[in-house]
């Protein structure tokens, strides 16, 4: 093959080949993920059941006096009632819908406040990082249940689900500052930051339009793990009596009301929210994988 016919075949596939951006790429890889994609599905079915299915079904979540007690999982209530009268399809819709509620106010508001405190964190260094990582060690050291429970508890009204988003969402951030500060650390010494500086940019500017976007794929890996830590927490202390109370309801509120009656002949109180919080968390942690892995900069580059 001739210079001249090489040079217009490299010509030919720089015009044809289209150039993949970074976040193109980044769905290729999780795409390719195969339990990350189905968990996806899996958790988007959910989101459905809990916020389009109250529309659908006949029965809320509320007692009704027509409803029989204790009737088994049959076509008139597929997941049964419990012995207030109440459907238990209606009840883990709602219940469900709450749960997800939590954490997503959890993700969100812990995923802020902690991107926001390791950039702080990394980008000044010195004695400003010694204090905010000493407070950050002491709040690992206080108990995570009790702290949250005790502030449950301080609620002269009945715990809603949003107080529960509230407290999580205070005590939740500490593991997302961790590993924000710790990619910041590494940013701060790159060209751009310099770039940025010499421009005139301020301390702020720098942190929110600079840092905080170059750790974005630690901050929505963090955040996805988020929610299944909100879940199991609002659960555990839902269940212990700590978290939401009546007329709200919850997973963990389903599971606490079964009582013993759960383990003998109405089993179905207790299996049933038991394995939507477990599906919800698998889900979730199949998701981060996939995104961890998606957005690892080491991973191979897609290829067209």
């Amino acid at each position: 093959m001739s210079n001249t016919a090489a040079s217009n075949r490299l010509e030919s596939e720089a015009l044809t080949s289209k150039e993949r951006g970074q976040w193109e790429m980044v769905l290729r890889r999780f795409f390719r993920h195969r339990a990350a994609v189905v968990s996806m599905v899996v958790f988007v079915i959910v989101v459905l059941f809990a916020y389009v299915g109250p529309f659908l079904w006949t029965w809320d979540y509320k007692i009704h006096s027509e409803i029989p007690s204790w009737a088994s999982p049959s076509m008139d209530h597929p997941f049964g009632t419990d012995k207030a009268g109440r459907d238990m399809l209606g009840a883990m819709m709602q219940a469900t819908k709450q749960s997800l509620n939590v954490a997503l106010v959890v993700a969100v508001g812990s995923t802020v406040i902690g991107a926001l405190y390791g950039a702080i964190a990394g980008f000044y260094r010195g004695w400003v990082d010694s204090i905010l990582m000493r407070f950050l060690d002491i709040m690992f050291v206080i108990p995570f249940l009790v702290i949250t429970g005790a502030l449950a508890g301080a609620i002269d009204t009945s715990v809603r689900w949003y107080h529960m988003a509230i407290i999580l969402a205070i005590f939740g951030w500490t593991s997302i500052a961790r590993a924000v500060r710790a990619e910041v650390l590494s940013l701060r010494e790159k060209e751009f930051i310099e770039a940025a500086r010499s421009a005139g940019g301020s301390d702020w500017h720098i942190i929110v339009k600079h840092l905080i976007p170059n750790t974005m794929s630690v901050i929505i890996v963090s955040a996805t793990l988020q929610i299944a830590f909100a879940i199991l927490s609002e659960t555990t202390l839902s269940f212990l009596g700590l978290g939401i109370q009546s007329p709200d309801t919850s997973l963990g509120l389903l599971i606490d009301a079964a009582g013993a009656s759960a383990f003998n002949e109405h089993w179905y109180l207790f299996y049933i929210p038991g394995v939507m919080i477990i599906l919800i968390a698998l889900t979730i942690n199949f998701i981060g994988d996939g995104l961890r892995d998606a957005m690892d900069p080491r991973q191979a580059m897609v290829r067209r």
